[in-house]
């Protein structure tokens, strides 16, 4: 059974910048699609980059266009989200996600609801 497992989170100072990778276990070879989400304190959990089926596009949610980058390796069996210029605003609890059905674009994340989570992995940015 494909699972989702996320590592690279912790605690960082404001304008610095972290590492989270999503490794893809058990993968079943389907095509599918990668997002990053994440749930920040007393907010709505909210979907912030994802991965056409390729990866050769990619989408950003506003909070996060410019600072974050997704990308997965060649074998596909990893997505990386590099966040840089990190801000307070920016903790919480992030997690990968994946979609399957559908999945046609980079934007998916932002119209279904993933198939398949990980555990999530806390990010913390102090001032």
């Amino acid at each position: 059974q494909v699972h989702l497992e996320e590592s690279g989170g912790g605690s960082v100072q404001s304008g610095g910048s972290l590492t989270l990778t999503c490794s893809v276990r058990n993968d079943d070879g389907r095509r599918r699609c990668m997002a990053w989400f994440r749930q920040r304190p007393d907010r709505q959990r909210e979907g912030i980059a994802g991965l056409s089926p390729s990866g050769e596009y990619q989408s950003y949610s506003d909070s996060v266009q410019g600072r974050f980058t997704i990308s997965q390796n060649r074998f596909k069996t990893s997505v990386t989200l590099q966040m840089n210029n990190l801000r307070p605003d920016d903790s919480g609890m992030y997690t990968c996600a994946a979609q399957w059905d559908n999945c046609r674009s980079s934007r998916w994340f932002q119209q279904w609801e993933p198939a398949l989570w990980g555990q999530g992995t806390q990010v913390t940015v102090s001032s």
